[in-house]
């Protein structure tokens, strides 16, 4: 069964996020590297975050939920000898830890030189807020003062957009593209919960003319291929909670499904 939403499922954002995002990446890759061969090739690497228990919710805190309490029981020795209490702690409760968490991008490189053409950035929840935010950013800095060319592609709805001088406009989610040498203008595709997700150029060197990523075609094959509707109950709210309005958009897509 197809997604019942016109562009991104809301319902994939949250618990499923990080699998999609994954096979998101995989997907684009899959899409661009025939295009642009053989002058150049599209890659999926992966990092990690380190996410510290300030930048988590709670719900999405691993820990154990339950806390142990052991009664200390005096422990009867030898004969002879005085009971004494076991060396245990009376208290036995989960710490909180920093996290690993994976991140994936695409980077389309040179064939021959290797180097850097275009940089791919889904960003995850971890890129936006607390620690993780801030590793982003520095990242971010980084490519925009660099020869390559960068998209950024933003399909959560929770989470401090991307920084820009003037507000963006309303929209659930949204799509930039900063082309090397023009800073600090960056193309915006802002993507409403009733949109399809967009077409968008990817810049490439030498002159060569822009290939073109279709993100809802490679959202589409995702969800198809993998069969998410097997994972997900319309019936119940999504991990990341509508506002009003989106409860009301997204009941109308959910009854239009069931017709």
């Amino acid at each position: 069964m197809p997604s019942p939403f016109p562009g991104m499922d809301p319902y994939l954002e949250g618990e499923l996020w990080t699998a999609v995002h994954s096979q998101l990446a995989a997907e684009i890759a899959r899409q661009l590297a025939p295009k642009i061969a053989p002058r150049y090739v599209a890659r999926t690497e992966k990092r990690f975050v380190i996410t510290a228990p300030d930048d988590l919710d709670e719900a999405e805190i691993s820990i154990y939920t339950d806390v142990g309490v052991r009664t200390v029981k005096a422990r009867q020795k030898a004969k002879g000898t005085a009971a004494r209490a076991a060396v245990e702690a009376p208290l036995v409760v989960a710490t909180l830890m920093e996290e690993k968490a994976p991140h994936y991008c695409v980077e389309i490189r040179d064939a021959k030189r290797r180097t850097l053409v275009t940089a791919i950035e889904l960003l995850s929840p971890f890129d936006q807020r607390g620690r993780g935010r801030t590793d982003y950013l520095r990242k971010r800095d980084a490519l925009l003062g660099s020869p390559a060319h960068l998209i950024e592609i933003d399909f959560l709805r929770k989470g401090e957009r991307l920084p820009m001088r003037r507000k963006l406009p309303e929209a659930e989610y949204f799509v930039f593209l900063s082309r090397a040498g023009q800073g600090p203008i960056t193309g915006v595709w802002p993507v409403r919960l009733q949109d399809p997700l967009p077409e968008v150029p990817v810049p490439l060197t030498n002159g060569d003319p822009d290939s073109l990523l279709d993100l809802q075609k490679a959202l589409e094959n995702v969800y198809d291929f993998l069969r998410y509707d097997l994972d997900i109950d319309y019936r119940r709210p999504p991990d990341v909670p509508f506002t009003k309005s989106q409860a009301a958009r997204a009941a109308a897509y959910l009854r239009r499904a069931k017709t």
